[in-house]
């Protein structure tokens, strides 16, 4: 059976765009590995009931 089309040559120009790419796509995961750390430290710090608090003092301001 044949290939429906030949292979093609992806130029150097589309690798450089997906490397460029990439770096917002790193950037955004240090920061969040950053926030989810941070958000550990506290809560071993200050325990649960500020992080509760928190959340409800959230909802009750949305509603």
């Amino acid at each position: 059976m044949q290939p429906l089309s030949a292979p093609q040559n992806i130029p150097s120009a589309v690798h450089a765009g997906r490397r460029l790419a990439s770096v917002p796509v790193v950037t955004a995961a240090g920061v969040a590995v950053v926030l989810v750390v941070g958000a550990g430290m506290l809560w071993a710090r200050y325990g649960t009931t500020v992080f509760f608090e928190m959340i409800a003092s959230g909802f009750s301001a949305c509603f």
